[in-house]
């Protein structure tokens, strides 16, 4: 690349040698005349751009990005969006530190990602935006003879004054995969370089230090989006593998029968509306367990699905399902095809911010699902995680570990509903 024919410095060839000591490490040493600074920069931007996503993302700005999200989202939805275009939008003005928005697909994590990319470019500054598994691509790329070495390329991504990795966790785990990020990951984190990550998986499953940097309180700012798939709002569950709170949309607090107009003992009604405001207390403050116990038709999973629904609605969607399909995709696990381990699969649902099980007894009761029905309750008896559990078995078809911590007065709640099934 030539430089500047009326430059005085060099005479247009745009290279020249310092004047240096003898001595001195770099004499003789061709650098490029400061006339040609300018043609690098833009060559460096247009190289950038051009390994990035960005022509298709170009679309993606602040301006159009819709603060709290589609009409009809719960109100902690909505603030924790309108809190993660607020940090995003700092972010794109100051660029100092590192930005980490995790959340769900499709909850406007790349949009913001993108914004802050186009916001950066606008303003002369060069970025790099990139999903993991193109990052890995264009380095494996380099080593097909490319217009750049490896080296170069390698060198280019760690300091590039802005990079952007999109989708973070979904590469491909392969030793020399997990060694590059981290060696980008370590260099700009040494060097305090301006980076945003995304990603739909929570921080504790990257890999350990890679973690570690990430947990950094001192440079990172952590923004956890709650709202679900902007182009699925209808997929609201939170755990849209698992959950069948989706399947009980429609069962609400607001269209249970407390069966007044039946000719059925006025206990049993007291009791059936007791077990409604009881229920109803724990949808606005789920703590501890609740047990829904009583005969088929009764009225527990609409229940137990009306208090999902409320929490859904509030922002925190929890995890609902029935105790045999929930054996069913842990030994789905050992599918060869499995994307999933059973270790992770396992740790999801038995984290749940709020758990709702149904249909607790109706399983089959070998030792292994015996067991890991165990280990589930045992590992949420002791942290005290919320939990909303409904059964029609008695005291002695259930296994007595799990029933001598139902019965825990402390933390668990029993209810009763003597109605028989309802018909409508």
């Amino acid at each position: 690349m030539p430089g500047d024919p009326n430059c005085p410095i060099c005479g247009g060839i745009g290279y020249l040698r310092r004047d240096l000591p003898v001595d001195h490490p770099e004499f003789g040493k061709i650098v490029s005349c400061t006339c040609r600074s300018e043609a690098i920069t833009q060559s460096a931007r247009t190289r950038l751009f051009r390994m990035s996503s960005l022509e298709a993302l170009k679309n993606l700005r602040f301006e159009n990005f819709e603060k709290r999200g589609r009409v009809g989202l719960g109100k902690l939805q909505a603030d924790s969006l309108e809190h993660a275009y607020n940090q995003a939008y700092h972010f794109a003005q100051n660029r100092n530190g590192w930005l980490l928005m995790v959340g769900r697909y499709g909850c406007g994590k790349t949009h913001l990602a993108a914004a802050i990319a186009n916001h950066a470019i606008e303003s002369g500054t060069q970025a790099l935006f990139l999903t993991v598994p193109d990052l890995l691509d264009w380095l494996r790329y380099a080593y097909s003879g490319a217009e750049m070495s490896f080296e170069e390329r390698f060198e280019e991504i760690r300091e590039t004054p802005l990079l952007i990795l999109d989708d973070f966790g979904t590469q491909n785990a392969t030793a020399w995969a997990q060694e590059k990020i981290y060696q980008i990951m370590n260099h700009r984190y040494v060097n305090q370089l301006p980076t945003v990550v995304t990603s739909n998986l929570p921080v504790n499953e990257f890999e350990g230090r890679i973690r570690s940097r990430l947990q950094d309180p001192n440079l990172v700012t952590v923004v956890k989006i709650l709202a679900p798939d902007y182009r699925n709002p209808a997929d609201d569950t939170g755990h849209p593998e698992l959950s069948t709170l989706g399947l009980h949309g429609r069962q609400t607090f607001g269209n249970f029968s407390l069966r007044q107009n039946e000719k059925l003992p006025s206990q049993d009604l007291k009791d059936l509306k007791r077990a409604f405001e009881t229920a109803r207390e724990y949808a606005e403050h789920p703590r501890g367990w609740l047990l829904l116990t009583g005969s088929y038709g009764c009225g527990k999973t609409h229940l137990a699905a009306a208090i999902g629904n409320y929490q859904a609605g509030m922002g925190f969607p929890p995890l609902m399902v029935s105790v045999p399909d929930l054996l069913d995709h842990l030994r789905s696990t050992f599918n060869p095809n499995s994307t999933v381990s059973l270790d992770r699969r396992f740790e999801e649902i038995r984290t749940a911010r709020l758990l709702i099980l149904d249909d607790l007894g109706t399983h089959s009761a070998t030792p292994w699902a015996r067991e890991k029905l165990y280990q589930l309750f045992n590992y949420r008896y002791n942290a005290e995680l919320p939990t909303v559990i409904t059964t029609s078995s008695t005291a002695d078809e259930l296994d007595p570990r799990l029933y001598s911590r139902m019965q825990d007065e402390r933390l668990c709640k029993v209810i009763v509903i003597p109605v028989p099934a309802f018909h409508g």
